[in-house]
């Protein structure tokens, strides 16, 4: 093996975005002339892109660190770089626990990592955790998928929910144009993609920052805009969004939804709480009738439709009586999906430091509880699709049966099915449903 050849491992935790910014970073290392291993300890760079959302995500980040900074010990020509909410929350603090890294950046300079690389390989330790205004995304992603695409429409938030660490280490809302994410898309519909997912921390903010924002009392580059700027793209079929924020979502996307048919029937309306007082501790700006209003309204246009959704238990102070409203909510609702978490006290944020916290046992009694009645009503829900002919995007084999191919639904339930992939990988083909499960169906091929 020639000596010259640098192999590089990324290694992801956390949401949607995160994979989106790793995606971009994978193309820049492969820019740069470095090769992708599966193996991180056969790598001569490692990147972690880290999540803070969660305590036990970066307690993961921390001992996948440990092992690689002991192998640097013998390897010294070994670069080792965070990158992430890890690195933009703790900045030069990670540097006392881990004196081994190389680079520490934060995920608004993701586009920035050749450059910060270059101050590495000239023999400097880098730290970049500075609020910048994101360079435009000119960097070509080396994407997982040759079917499906993350597409970055707005950076950031602004919100102040109390448990929240995603404004302190995203930073404030930034758009990019209109044009700009339609020039990526023309590109991505030219390269034989046939499906993308904008998306934004708080997808519905969208445009509120661009230049003329405001006219005649309404914004004028809304989301609801760009899904009809960008809809007749040549070569996409499928549209996606994620996520939404209850606050902000109108009756016009929700037309806009109806109305365009490459939009996928799907919706990501994070609820965090059934009760209001717990609502309004979180700082979310709604109730939780609000929340039934805006399902309704999306039902009675489109019966249809997914609703998924993200729930916290355990929230400071949340007595037995206002978890049971959630718990109601969720059987009221039936959820196609719904992903849900123990409270977990973050960093810098305000709900970390009040007193009435719960016990981690009564944290995880209540979210077993929701887990249990999420697989319910998540089952009862599936069940509509069985003996029906669903269109599903091929996107690859099922990693567990090499016989069956997978792929998505437009309400974006994964199904599995017989087929040669040779010939329908990247197609929407359509599958009669034989069986259903929570999360997952299973047909013939019609």
């Amino acid at each position: 093996m020639a000596s010259s050849q640098r192999y590089y491992h990324i290694t992801t935790f956390g949401c949607q975005m995160n994979k989106a910014d790793s995606e971009r970073m994978a193309g820049i290392l492969e820019n740069m002339g470095f090769i992708w291993s599966g193996d991180p300890d056969n790598a001569d760079l490692i990147l972690y892109n880290t999540c803070t959302i969660r305590d036990n995500a970066e307690q993961k980040v921390y001992s996948y660190l440990g092992r690689q900074s002991k192998r640097k010990h013998q390897n010294p020509s070994l670069t080792l770089v965070i990158s992430g909410c890890v690195a933009q929350q703790e900045g030069q603090k990670i540097l006392r626990r881990v004196p081994e890294l190389d680079l520490v950046m934060g995920p608004q300079h993701a586009n920035r990592l050749e450059d910060l690389l270059q101050q590495v390989f000239d023999g400097n330790q880098v730290v970049v955790t500075e609020p910048i205004h994101i360079v435009e995304d000119i960097t070509k992603p080396c994407r997982e998928s040759a079917i499906t695409a993350w597409v970055n429409i707005i950076y950031g938030c602004n919100e102040r929910c109390t448990y929240c660490v995603v404004p302190n280490v995203r930073g404030v809302e930034q758009s990019r144009t209109s044009q700009e994410i339609l020039r990526e898309i023309k590109v991505l519909g030219q390269q034989g993609y046939k499906e993308v997912t904008l998306l934004g921390q708080n997808i519905d903010a969208y445009g509120r920052d661009l230049p003329g924002a405001v006219e005649t009392g309404r914004y004028r580059h809304t989301l609801t805009d760009l899904l009809y700027t960008i809809h007749d793209v040549p070569g996409i079929e499928r549209i996606r969004f994620a996520t939404s924020h209850p606050r902000y979502f109108t009756e016009r996307l929700i037309v806009a939804c109806q109305e365009l048919s490459k939009v996928c029937e799907h919706f990501h309306i994070p609820f965090q709480s059934g009760d209001n007082e717990i609502l309004k501790a979180m700082k979310r700006g709604y109730t939780q009738e609000k929340y039934h209003r805006i399902i309704s309204n999306i039902r009675d246009r489109m019966p249809d439709a997914s609703i998924s959704a993200d729930a916290i238990v355990g929230f400071p102070g949340e007595t037995e009586k206002q978890f049971e409203k959630t718990l109601k909510l969720v059987a009221d609702i039936g959820f196609d999906q719904l992903n849900t978490a123990a409270y977990s006290p973050r960093p810098g944020t305000p709900a970390a430091l009040w007193e009435n916290q719960l016990s981690e046992d009564v944290k995880s009694e209540r979210l077993q509880r929701l887990n249990h009645l999420v697989a319910q009503k998540a089952t009862e829900r599936s069940q509509r699709y069985l003996g029906r002919i669903e269109k599903v995007l091929v996107e690859g084999q099922n990693p567990q049966d090499k016989t069956q191919l997978m792929g998505r639904t437009q309400g974006n339930r994964l199904t599995f099915f017989r087929g040669n992939i040779n010939q329908l990988k990247g197609q929407i083909v359509e599958v009669k449903i034989t069986e259903a499960r929570a999360f997952s169906l299973t047909g013939n091929l019609a």
